[in-house]
């Protein structure tokens, strides 16, 4: 039998991790238990990431470079439709948020696992993560922040950055599966309510992120004298 391409031997490194990483959590996987769920020795995977944090990285950055590019793809689309007039703040909301949410309908890029691995390390993520994400998200928030700034432009700018900042929360708690639920909760949910596919979980989301968005601007907060 002809041995693995090195490409080939690279993705199933990545897949593995992946998988691991999101059923164990980065701590309590180790490149051992990588390497045998992927089949290959310890040393093609030093060959292609060196250590455990560069994996990590790799792992996200190769789905992340996808979801980015589709998300500028999406809101160049819609931009292009409209226009010079300005994109509804629903569409907008939908590019960014709405296109995650999507990736669990998509396997080739990473589907539901990717996407539980993404809302858990969101909640609670490394100075290494936190350097990442942003080196990937930069770019791709500029776009989407002017984006609002056109389509709501009597809400001051610094608001519309914090209310962004709110949304990117409530999607990385709601795409961490229902183990979040649990967390914080002896509410009786049923399990059909618990369900977290695509179906059910997109429209309400959107529903909540579009109230948020929308909500009446805080009133202006003045330190009163003493009495």
């Amino acid at each position: 039998m002809n041995a693995p391409a090195p490409t080939d031997t690279r993705s199933r490194i990545l897949d593995a991790a992946e998988r691991l990483f999101t059923e164990h959590g980065f701590e309590g996987t180790s490149m051992r238990q990588i390497t045998g769920e992927a089949n290959v020795n310890l040393a093609a995977a030093n060959y292609h990431f060196g250590s455990k944090e560069a994996l990590l990285q790799a792992v996200f950055k190769r789905r992340l470079e996808w979801l980015n590019t589709e998300r500028l793809r999406v809101l160049d689309a819609m931009e292009a439709a409209a226009g010079d007039q300005p994109l509804k703040p629903s569409q907008i909301v939908d590019a960014f948020f709405g296109t995650v949410l999507r990736m669990a309908t998509r396997p080739e890029h990473g589907g539901e696992t990717f996407l539980r691995l993404l809302g858990r390390t969101l909640n609670s993520p490394s100075n290494m993560i936190h350097t990442l994400f942003a080196a990937e998200y930069n770019d791709v928030l500029e776009r989407f922040k002017i984006a609002l700034y056109r389509a709501l432009p009597d809400v001051p700018k610094a608001e519309i950055v914090w209310r962004l900042h709110f949304m990117l929360g409530a999607t990385a708690y709601a795409i961490a599966g229902t183990d979040a639920l649990d967390l914080v909760t002896d509410w009786q949910v049923s399990e059909s309510e618990q369900e977290h596919s695509v179906e059910l979980l997109l429209p309400r989301l959107m529903s909540f992120l579009l109230g948020g968005l929308r909500a009446p601007l805080p009133a202006p907060h003045h330190n009163s004298e003493p009495q």
